[in-house]
């Protein structure tokens, strides 16, 4: 992440609902990053791992951050990265933000 330009703030962020694996800073955007590996695609590609159900929940993680961190005004994005063997894929703004009310 910080080849790509990003200042990592946390790895692996737990809260009630779930886990953000890598929160960071890339320009003005506070990132919220998951992170999904394969060996192989035998299980299929790992960007396919990202369900709704899985947006749902990184989104109410994020939602716990800000309000954790006071983070009103800072805006932010979902990205996700897919490790398949040897390739590492990054893709930015992968989806909007899809929990509670703000």
């Amino acid at each position: 992440m910080e080849k790509a330009g990003y200042k990592v703030l946390e790895y692996n962020v737990y809260s009630r609902v779930g886990e953000i694996d890598i929160v960071a800073m890339d320009g003005m955007y506070l990132v919220f990053v998951e992170v999904k590996y394969r060996k192989d695609n035998k299980c299929g590609d790992p960007l396919e791992a990202i369900t709704q159900s899985k947006r749902r929940t990184i989104s109410n993680c994020a939602l716990s951050y800000l309000k954790k961190h006071r983070l009103w005004d800072v805006p932010i994005r979902f990205d996700v990265v897919g490790i398949l063997g040897d390739e590492i894929t990054l893709v930015k703004n992968a989806f909007e933000y899809c929990g509670r009310s703000m």
